[in-house]
């Protein structure tokens, strides 16, 4: 589906504002149909919806402010791309939240809980090959919702919800690496196993590789950011037992 489609299928639903814009938009992004460098003109994009400018820049700010485009005078917006570095950086940020999340989640997780995650797995198994690629980000999402939710923390879910958005895009491509999808269901099935153990340490752990997991298969094809030597090497705590050191990791 290109972007024309998507504008005409978002305009059926008659919601001709900046939000309907900036969903279409996000979601191009998300998908590659905007990939990373690609001008975003607002000529352009106001006349595939038919709406005037003022609300393309207002759904363009938006973005700006989740982190998916960069605004520049006299140029335009650009769709953000990310360097090894900078993901490095997205998932130690992600690891914090979602360690913590989960701590104050699992003690709240009750059996509807638990058999929601467990249908949720049972929906990615039910996935084609084709399938696991289109819907992995969304289906991945809806596990670690599921798992966070309980916590009842509604801003730091937010800001959970905005790390997975920047990192999904870069899932796609680890898709493209490995048999991700068999790897990242194994992993899933390992950390609702620890939730019905109530295993607060092991459930930690868990989380924390499937995170790191990301970075591991996309060293091999995004950039180094030179400029900053730090974001090198993972901060991961030399935590992992003997027998889960040779386990693959996946987002």
């Amino acid at each position: 589906m290109q972007l024309q489609d998507m504008a005409a299928d978002a305009l059926s639903g008659h919601r001709t504002t900046p939000a309907l814009v900036a969903d279409v938009l996000r979601e191009a992004i998300l998908t590659g149909i905007l990939p990373p460098g690609q001008p975003v003109r607002q000529e352009e994009v106001a006349a595939r919806f038919g709406l005037s400018r003022s609300p393309i820049r207002e759904a363009l700010r938006q973005l700006e402010g989740e982190g998916l485009v960069k605004l520049y005078p006299h140029r335009g917006a650009v769709v953000v791309g990310v360097t090894l570095g900078e993901l490095r950086e997205l998932v130690e940020i992600r690891v914090s939240l979602e360690t913590l999340a989960i701590r104050l989640a699992l003690p709240r997780l009750t059996d509807h809980d638990l058999r929601r995650l467990e249908d949720i797995i049972a929906d990615a198994d039910a996935m084609t090959d084709e399938d696991a690629r289109r819907q992995w980000g969304a289906n991945n999402w809806e596990f670690h919702a599921a798992l966070y939710a309980p916590a009842r923390r509604p801003r730091l879910f937010a800001m959970i919800k905005n790390l997975h958005m920047h990192v999904d895009r870069y899932v796609r491509v680890y898709f493209a690496l490995a048999h991700a999808s068999e790897r990242a269901q194994t992993d899933h099935r390992r950390i609702l196993a620890a939730c019905r153990n109530r295993d607060v340490e092991r459930v930690t752990f868990l989380i924390e590789r499937d995170i790191e997991g990301v970075v591991e298969m996309l060293a091999r094809v995004l950039p180094e950011d030179t400029a900053n030597p730090d974001h090198r090497h993972s901060t991961r705590p030399a935590r992992e037992s003997a027998d889960n050191r040779s386990d693959d990791a996946s987002a």
